[in-house]
């Protein structure tokens, strides 16, 4: 009896922690969708903070081992559903940020994932840009609506503004009518205010703690640093949340007895805050700075740019 040869594609993979010289693009078996999931054909993959902080780990926080492949953010087209999956068919152009926290490797031609971690890809974007929205427009999402409860009126501090994140929790909070303040470097302050910021600082020339306060909500993707000071803008009752992973200077016993809240919080799939984020961009008042395009054999060179931590926006693989 013989078997028939399963269908193969690219991915990239890495055997161990290490740079970005540790990831090789390799020929391995497609996937098959189980029940209640889909295929997609990879059209573009996002890369975040996630994706290199993994690499030089070499293993994931939720316990897949060496080699995997690296990747949460997809845009590409459904190729195959598997059992009792209504919501999508094949040809549909879809978006998503699959199985985060677990591996989901979209640095590969193919990918599968539970149906309701995809949305329909906004029709304003192609998926390149569509590539560079789902984990970074969740996290601003569910910290900003979900966490904080950003609404008219809100007075919102953003750190690192014009990064991945901070771009598009600019845009979130404004289309929440909230007013806006951003920590940023001079030369970024023009394309934040385009998106709407009301008031920006320059972090390099000026200690943000000295010049804003009174603020209901501070979101933070910089890290120890910035803790301590940001609850020092915060009014009672306000909220810090960092989307950075915590140490044991996360100041929560201080924010609590100044009458504030810290908390760290972790975005995870969520189908209906992706199609209220499609909603934004095809109405016009969500836009995603794509700051550079590799393609997928120069994954090693998009992991360096992003490392040096001074990007605006996102950098993303074109897969197909």
């Amino acid at each position: 009896m013989t078997h028939e040869a399963r269908p193969m594609m690219r991915a990239v993979t890495q055997d161990g922690p290490g740079g970005p010289e540790v990831l090789r693009l390799v020929e391995t078996e497609r996937p098959s969708p189980g029940p209640t999931e889909i295929l997609v054909r990879v059209h573009a993959a996002g890369v975040n903070p996630a994706d290199w902080q993994t690499r030089s780990r070499g293993a994931f926080s939720t316990g897949a081992t060496t080699p995997f492949t690296l990747g949460f953010d997809v845009s590409g087209v459904v190729e195959e559903v598997g059992r009792g999956v209504t919501v999508f068919q094949p040809g549909d152009a879809v978006f998503g940020m699959p199985r985060f926290p677990h591996p989901a490797g979209a640095y590969a031609d193919y990918v599968t994932a539970p149906a309701r971690h995809f949305a329909h890809r906004p029709e304003r974007l192609d998926h390149v840009r569509a590539a560079a929205v789902p984990l970074a427009a969740l996290t601003a999402w569910q910290a900003l609506v979900d966490t904080a409860g950003v609404g008219p009126g809100s007075r919102v501090l953003i750190h690192a503004a014009a990064g991945g994140v901070g771009h598009l929790a600019v845009q979130i909070a404004k289309s929440r009518g909230a007013y806006v303040i951003g920590t940023a470097r001079e030369a970024g302050h023009g394309f934040l205010r385009a998106l709407g910021a009301d008031e920006l600082v320059d972090h390099t020339r000026q200690d943000f703690a000295g010049a804003v306060g009174d603020v209901d909500v501070v979101l933070d993707a910089v890290g120890p640093a910035y803790w301590s000071r940001s609850l020092s803008t915060l009014r009672p009752g306000g909220t810090l949340v960092s989307i950075v992973p915590l140490d044991e200077t996360f100041p929560a016993e201080q924010a609590r007895a100044a009458g504030v809240r810290a908390v760290f919080m972790l975005v995870e799939p969520d189908q209906a805050a992706l199609r209220a984020v499609a909603a934004l961009i095809d109405s016009g008042r969500l836009r995603v700075e794509v700051a550079a395009v590799f393609p997928l054999e120069d994954v090693a060179r998009a992991h360096a740019l992003g490392e040096g931590g001074r990007t605006r926006g996102k950098i993303v693989l074109s897969v197909a």
